[in-house]
């Protein structure tokens, strides 16, 4: 199935209709909603639910039946109808074009016939969303986002036989980049999202996500690695994970260099993608926005002294992303979710103002 939108992959779209945003990954959804109220936007409902093992693996729904049972619940629960997903990274290709000016119609022709150069899937079985970013000259920067349109379908039939109906599919980096990042800043923001079982990279500029990758290191791995090499319980990994983090003082000493030797591994894997970012000309020929900052969301992204040990580690700035940025001014309102929460809830907060902003 070839098709062709704006901005993402929308649905019909039932005008002024509120809707719920689900954040679905293999272990969990995390759901919110964001209400219009005469003091601005405020946190309505939310939450997460477990995902039966096996479910979905790598972004992919291998056990329908668990997945339904599971939004059914979630939909009773919450009195939910319309909502808006983010799509699992893990199956999503987002690349940037070179083309002469061309009509709407001819973008898309020629899209489709480029898109096995730049993405693993025949283009008979893709669908893909493409907008327009730069014009210059006589050419134009368009950029595309294509994943399977299996993919697609397997999750539109899970939604329809729970009862939901979703108003927009999105990619997860771009809707955190809408909650977290400042779309006036000239130079780049990497946005790391450190979660249970996988670490999102995401790189923004001015409101528009241009590169992404997943890779399988994330907030479990590190918790493994303090069980087996203290020989102790996963639960009881997990409160020494919490306690001392990386920070290298007292009984902390034990700790530090085992949760260290993982965490290396996730330095490196971004000081590869900041030396591609900026060895590498844009489609477009020019070089790209320097990288000034690193904001951290994610589950795992409250282990103490992270953000000192990759700050220095980089030569970057790097701090914990205020998911509320773009929706309420924290220093007079006070959010009704925790900090720790909320970095959690990135994603999901971000999916949620799309009901009120584009970026």
């Amino acid at each position: 199935m070839n098709q062709a939108h704006k901005h993402s992959f929308p649905v019909p779209r039932f005008l002024s209709m509120p809707s719920c945003a689900i954040d679905i990954s293999d272990q969990s959804i995390k759901y919110g909603e964001l209400i219009s109220t005469s003091d601005g936007l405020r946190l309505g409902r939310y939450g997460q639910v477990k995902i039966p093992e096996g479910a979905i693996v790598s972004g992919k729904i291998e056990n329908p039946k668990l997945l339904v049972e599971t939004l059914k619940d979630l939909k009773k629960s919450e009195n939910l109808t319309f909502i808006r997903v983010s799509l699992p990274e893990e199956q999503m290709y987002l690349f940037n074009v070179l083309l002469p000016l061309l009509s709407y119609k001819e973008v898309r022709e020629t899209v489709l016939l480029q898109l096995e150069e730049h993405i693993p899937i025949s283009a008979n079985e893709a669908i893909f969303d493409y907008e327009i970013v730069k014009v210059k000259g006589a050419q134009m920067m368009v950029q595309v986002l294509a994943t399977s349109g299996s993919l697609i379908e397997s999750y539109l039939s899970v939604f329809d036989q729970s009862g939901l109906v979703p108003i927009s599919f999105e990619l997860e980096a771009q809707a955190t980049a809408r909650a977290v990042c400042d779309p006036t800043l000239s130079t780049a923001t990497m946005i790391v999202d450190f979660g249970e079982t996988r670490t999102g990279i995401s790189i923004e500029h001015e409101g528009r996500v241009y590169f992404t990758s997943t890779f399988d290191m994330g907030g479990k791995i590190l918790t493994d690695m303090i069980a087996k090499n203290f020989n102790i319980s996963f639960e009881e990994a997990e409160k020494m994970k919490k306690s001392y983090g990386i920070k290298a003082s007292g009984k902390e000493n034990e700790v530090f260099p085992v949760i260290l030797s993982g965490l290396s591994v996730l330095r490196d894997e971004l000081e590869k993608d900041i030396q591609y970012w900026h060895s590498h000309l844009g489609e477009d020929g020019e070089a790209h926005p320097e990288i000034t900052k690193i904001i951290l969301c994610g589950g795992d992204a409250n282990l103490a002294g992270i953000a000192e040990y990759l700050s220095g580690s980089l030569k970057i700035s790097v701090e914990h992303s205020n998911s509320w940025r773009n929706i309420v001014d924290i220093e007079t309102h006070v959010p009704e979710m925790p900090f720790e929460e909320s970095l959690s809830y990135t994603t999901v907060l971000g999916l949620a103002l799309g009901d009120f902003i584009t970026l």
